[in-house]
C-alpha cells in the first residue's frame, strides 16, 4: 500500500506552478497586443504624403506664426526657388 503526503506538491512546487501560469499569461497578453498593433499598422494608409512647402507656409501663416507680408515674401522665394529649379 502507498502512502501519499497531501497532494505531493510542496512550497517550491506551488511557487514555480504560480510564475509559469504569470508567465503564461504574460505571454498570452503580449501576443495579443502585438497582433492588434500589426493589424492596425496594416490598415494605415500607405500613400501618406508629405505636405508641400507652399502647405507648409500656408499652415503657419493660418495658425498666425507668421504675419502677411512674410508669407508673401517666403511664397514668393519659393516659387522663385522652384522655377529656377525646373529651369537647371
Amino acid at each position: 500500500m502507498m502512502y501519499w503526503y497531501g497532494n505531493g506538491m510542496s512550497g517550491w512546487g506551488m511557487t514555480l506552478m504560480t510564475i509559469g501560469n504569470v508567465a503564461l499569461w504574460a505571454l498570452v497578453i503580449a501576443a495579443v497586443v502585438l497582433l492588434v498593433r500589426a493589424l492596425q499598422r496594416r490598415s494605415e494608409p500607405e500613400d501618406r504624403q508629405r505636405p508641400t512647402p507652399e502647405e507648409l507656409l500656408a499652415e503657419r501663416f493660418a495658425r498666425g506664426e507668421i504675419d502677411e507680408p512674410t508669407y508673401r515674401r517666403d511664397y514668393e522665394t519659393l516659387q522663385q526657388s522652384r522655377h529656377s529649379t525646373v529651369d537647371r
